[in-house]
């Protein structure tokens, strides 16, 4: 069985003193729970901070919102996978909503983050999801299975990757897709995994989850996890959150 996932991307919130703060409170409230993990991405200015705020603890990660694929240079304001692994990141973001549609990503640059991801040894959490235009036309599972060809292509049977699905219309928004809205996509995507060999890779859900519907969402079995925004940034009740119960 896979390890249920809990994925906190703290956007651009939490600078170094206040990510020191939030983990005095998480680690003091919460202790390691059988078959579950823990992943922070905190802004790259908190990422080192975090890191080893987590001490020694497997059940818990660092990682980095986003990378630039070159691995150095004259990129000013860029971050690399092997900068973000020296800063001690351990997984890496990819194609978030936010960097498609608001910085404008393309699926060739996400494939190149993707590969920049696997070189430095980073795991990289693939986020795919549809806007409500493209939703509202019957787009939706075109649309993720482009997403998910242009960044793996024929690699997703050699490669380990976490796939986040987050429609992009549920993202900070208030509005969430129902849990069987969500459990439908995440079974095309496994799908699309299997028939490229890929079947074991763990898929979470992320738009708009909170204390009210975390519970509900993970009772899909095609969820493996979420990946959450605006409620993790309050330490206990992330805490509470990653401590939803499971049916």
């Amino acid at each position: 069985m896979r390890p249920l996932l809990f994925a906190a991307n703290w956007k651009m919130n939490l600078g170094p003193g206040e990510a020191r703060s939030y983990l005095a409170t998480f680690l003091k409230a919460y202790a390691p729970q059988p078959n579950r993990q823990v992943w922070f991405f905190p802004p790259a200015v908190s990422l080192e901070t975090v890191a080893n705020g987590l001490g020694n603890r497997s059940d818990l990660l660092a990682g980095v919102q986003d990378i630039y694929w070159e691995s150095k240079g004259a990129f000013t304001g860029a971050i690399s996978a092997p900068l973000a692994a020296q800063a001690g990141a351990k997984a890496a973001l990819i194609g978030h909503s936010e960097r498609r549609h608001v910085f404008g990503e393309t699926d060739e640059q996400t494939g190149k983050k993707l590969a920049a991801a696997l070189a430095a040894q980073l795991h990289p959490v693939l986020c795919v999801g549809e806007t409500l235009e493209q939703r509202d036309s019957g787009q939706t599972l075109a649309v993720v299975k482009r997403q998910l060809a242009a960044a793996l292509g024929e690699r997703a049977a050699t490669v380990r990757v976490t796939i986040a699905y987050e429609p992009v219309w549920a993202i900070g928004t208030g509005r969430n897709a129902t849990p069987r809205d969500a459990a439908t996509v995440h079974a095309a995507i496994r799908a699309w995994l299997e028939q490229h060999g890929a079947a074991d890779t763990r898929i979470l859900y992320g738009g708009s989850v909170n204390l009210k519907n975390a519970a509900e969402l993970l009772a899909e079995q095609e969820l493996d996890g979420v990946l959450v925004g605006g409620a993790s940034l309050d330490p206990l009740a992330w805490t509470e959150l990653v401590r939803t119960a499971v049916a």
